[in-house]
């Protein structure tokens, strides 16, 4: 039998055998602090912490060292940490929560943890976001990974993990290597050196012979070898995929899933390879195929094929930074954030043909949350969709403080398919398309200036939320402003 025969389901050796990295900054956000503070970023204690008015210290992410000596994991609350952020000294009611005996009754904490939790903590660097430096660096990271390979062979998985097809540069960079593994080491260790010369960023590097069996080396080996580094070939399939300890630490398998597939009686990576395929389609759909094909180790994806979603809706949201009680401030943002909805279908390209609004209650609040849609006209007019917002919002609410405020654009069409109105006279139609060119002539300036060249004189009332909101980057600090300084 073909060595690459692994099971009876699939002859490996017609699998395409490409040479593909996935890399991933270790730790970025903190390791890009540490970075500019001239910290070793595996060695100290930092955690990149959102004040923003709306988080109440939103832990966005961590150092291996924080993580380590306070077992905390990133999105986590400031209310979770061990200390008290203010006063660096051990957190009592927060120990209590979480460290009970088997009858449910607190234990007290011994002196000599309490020590050390105060000494890690005052050595603690606590530090804002920064989105604009981390986009910046990413910019860097990606400029040095074409030293490697074309851009058209990396593609961006997120803003600190990218996959790399090196197939064609292995024989350039080592030719007298004829071990293509050999080869991906030798080209990972390099890539590797240069980041952290350049940038001062550990990088963590999976290989493999396609962007799964890459990924998965990442995800499962790379990140606890000392080199950072870790192969998965067709071959190895049984020993590296099959034997993972827990279903959830596949890619792709979260704990529903895993739920899914447990009541079909699969509880390991290698029973779902021994799964009966049109099962698991029929119990699944197409998604359970594709884990079936997945657990085998077989992924025929293309990192030059780029994944580019149809959005099925245009949707935003945002928590308030207080509590809202005024009808006309509440109103004001749900205006704001329709004339954002219009833009973004616009900039898209598509019309919604459904408006969905949630208004959320603030917790002091006697009242329910909102939650309505309607189906409307195709459009993505700023005007029409503000009005039909403010309509549905004054149709449900009955008052009381909000918090919280959503709204999306559903059921999309082609913005080149427009429905024409029998009831539309020749001057409302001259007035459409004048709004329309106006509308168009504001996106353009914004989009070559900025969002904030052009106001309304109401983004300066109280309670408006736009000039704050486009100041953001992924909803967190562009950079270090005044208020936000480092607490270290």
């Amino acid at each position: 039998m073909d060595k690459h025969k692994l099971n009876n389901f699939f002859d490996y050796s017609l699998e395409p055998r490409r040479a593909i990295l996935f890399e991933d900054v270790k730790s970025n956000y903190a390791s890009i602090e540490c970075v500019q503070r001239n910290l070793n970023p595996l060695t100290t204690s930092l955690c990149v912490m959102s004040r923003a008015d709306n988080t109440k210290g939103l832990t966005l992410a961590s150092s291996p060292t924080f993580k380590k000596v306070f077992g905390m994991k990133n999105i986590s609350r400031a209310s979770d940490l061990p200390f008290i952020i203010e006063t660096r000294k051990f957190n009592f009611p927060q120990w209590y929560r979480t460290h009970t005996d088997i009858y449910g009754q607190r234990t007290e904490p011994t002196l000599q943890h309490v020590a050390f939790i105060e000494s890690w903590a005052k050595r603690t660097w606590l530090v804002p976001p920064q989105m604009q430096l981390y986009v910046d660096y990413k910019i860097k990271v990606t400029e040095i990974l074409t030293n490697y390979t074309s851009i058209e062979e990396i593609h961006s998985y997120s803003i600190d993990e990218s996959f790399l097809d090196i197939t064609e540069s292995l024989n350039f960079f080592y030719p007298d290597i004829r071990n293509r593994y050999e080869q991906m080491n030798l080209i990972t260790l390099d890539l590797q050196r240069e980041i952290l010369d350049k940038l001062g960023l550990y990088v963590t590097v999976g290989m493999g012979d396609n962007p799964l069996l890459a990924k998965l080396a990442m995800d499962n080996y790379a990140k606890h070898n000392q080199n950072m580094r870790a192969l998965i070939r067709y071959e190895d399939v049984p020993s590296k995929l099959w034997t993972l300890p827990k279903m959830t630490d596949f890619w792709g398998i979260g704990k529903r899933t895993e739920k899914r597939l447990n009541k079909l009686g699969i509880s390991s990576i290698k029973e779902l390879t021994n799964a009966d395929p049109l099962l698991l389609k029929q119990k699944l759909g197409t998604i359970g195929l594709q884990h079936f094909f997945h657990a085998n180790g077989i992924d025929e994806s293309n990192v030059r094929e780029k994944y580019i979603p149809k959005s099925s809706s245009f949707s935003n949201s945002q928590i308030l930074p207080r509590d809202y009680h005024k009808q006309k401030e509440i109103e004001l943002v749900i205006k704001e954030m329709a004339e954002n909805l219009a833009i973004g279908l616009r900039k898209g390209g598509r019309m919604a043909s459904n408006l969905s609004l949630y208004v959320g209650a603030a917790a002091s609040s006697e009242h329910s949350s909102i939650k309505i849609s309607r189906n409307i006209e195709a459009t993505q007019n700023t005007k029409e969709l503000q009005d039909l917002a403010i309509l549905l919002f004054r149709e449900k609410y009955q008052g009381g403080a909000v918090r919280q405020i959503g709204i999306s654009g559903n059921q999309l069409s082609d913005n080149s398919v427009k429905q024409l109105s029998l009831f539309e006279t020749v001057e409302e139609n001259q007035f459409n398309e004048k709004q329309e060119s106006l509308q168009k002539a504001i996106d353009e300036i914004r989009e070559k200036f900025d969002f904030l060249s052009i106001q309304k004189a109401s983004s300066l009332s109280e309670g408006s939320r736009v000039i704050y909101r486009n100041k953001l980057i992924g909803g967190h600090a562009a950079s270090q402003n005044k208020e936000d300084k480092d607490v270290s």
